[in-house]
């Protein structure tokens, strides 16, 4: 059972293996010296990447924060109507578009035709927190999320004044039918930005694409399915946070050579009739998985953080135990 579920499941919570190195950190802990080339060429990174690139990218991301807090508080005086709107829209997109210069992201993007409309919800597979300043930098979306304190929360008020962003409050979260009635109400407006979801839940290691949970899938809404797809070799995006906290996470984003990934928007699908949402959220999480190149898998990512349930281990533990007998009649057998 271990093996299966090292093979299948655990293995997605974890950094993606690389081919060979690409002079960040060492893939070998137990480092040998190799050659004194390959020394030098590691410590020249180092400084490019600490001394130049970094404080370059901290004032960038700084910049760019500063002037969405302040520019979405100034659009929330105006009144509502058009000119606002579209402030608030060119206001959002600099912002990103500065802080994704913060990462030097190089984003590919395919398919634009595709891209989310209003009154319909964006969903797409997950791997870091900076996946929404990847898509929010080509488009206008509304954010979709729980209200938090600290610079997070300065962050979360002024963005809310300028556009319909649908934060909820800790104690709501676990309400399902309230997220699913503003979320409905939001979508139904369809004034409104596309509202912007991960259904995974949780950050994977852009190797596969997890379980979808249901929930935005039954409020009835066209989705617009897109698919995100890094390169780890000049620099791995994905959030292991169980082992690394945001400002450290941060830090290694910031110290890498460069983020690169390409995007896809699918074009838009909608629930059919003789389907349930669950498994209208699996043929939207399968496309995703086909065009990005990913490992579609039915497991819940919550896995991450809890103890596997023993129906799981049961079911998993009944196919090991078929396939093994399996294989003791063929070689009898023969």
């Amino acid at each position: 059972m271990e093996t299966i579920m090292d093979d299948e499941v655990t293995k997605r919570f974890s950094a993606e293996e690389l081919e060979s190195w690409n002079l960040l950190s060492r893939t070998n802990y137990n480092f040998q010296y190799i050659s004194l080339r390959l020394t030098v060429l590691w410590g020249l990174g180092v400084l490019i990447r600490y001394c130049f690139l970094l404080p370059l990218r901290i004032a960038l991301a700084f910049t760019g924060i500063g002037l969405l807090v302040v520019g979405t508080t100034v659009v929330g005086y105006l009144p509502n109507g058009r000119f606002k709107e579209f402030l608030s829209k060119h206001v959002h997109l600099m912002c990103y578009r500065i802080c994704v210069r913060a990462l030097t992201a190089i984003i590919t993007y395919h398919d634009r035709k595709n891209r989310p409309r209003n009154g319909g919800i964006c969903v797409a597979n997950h791997t870091s927190p900076i996946d929404v300043i990847i898509l929010a930098s080509d488009g206008y979306y509304a954010m979709v999320g729980q209200v938090h304190g600290g610079l997070m929360g300065v962050i979360q008020r002024a963005m809310v004044k300028a556009c319909p962003h649908v934060w909820f409050e800790r104690s709501e979260v676990k309400d399902r039918h309230l997220v699913a009635k503003r979320l409905t109400e939001h979508v139904q407006d369809k004034s409104k930005l596309p509202i912007l979801i991960f259904p995974e839940g949780t950050c994977i290691n852009n190797t596969s694409v997890m379980m979808f949970k249901k929930g935005s899938f039954e409020i009835g809404a066209t989705v617009y399915p897109v698919a995100i797809k890094y390169d780890p070799q000049f620099g791995d995006a994905f959030w292991n946070s169980s082992k690394y906290g945001m400002v450290t996470y941060l830090l290694r984003m910031m110290t890498s050579w460069a983020i690169v990934c390409s995007v896809w928007y699918l074009p838009p699908m909608t629930r059919e009739t003789d389907e349930d949402a669950v498994q209208f959220a699996n043929r939207v999480k399968s496309a995703i998985a086909r065009q990005g190149g990913l490992v579609d898998l039915l497991w819940d990512g919550g896995l991450k953080r809890e103890k596997v349930k023993d129906t799981f281990k049961e079911e998993q533990q009944k196919l090991y135990s078929k396939m093994i007998v399996g294989n003791h009649e063929d070689r009898s057998r023969s």
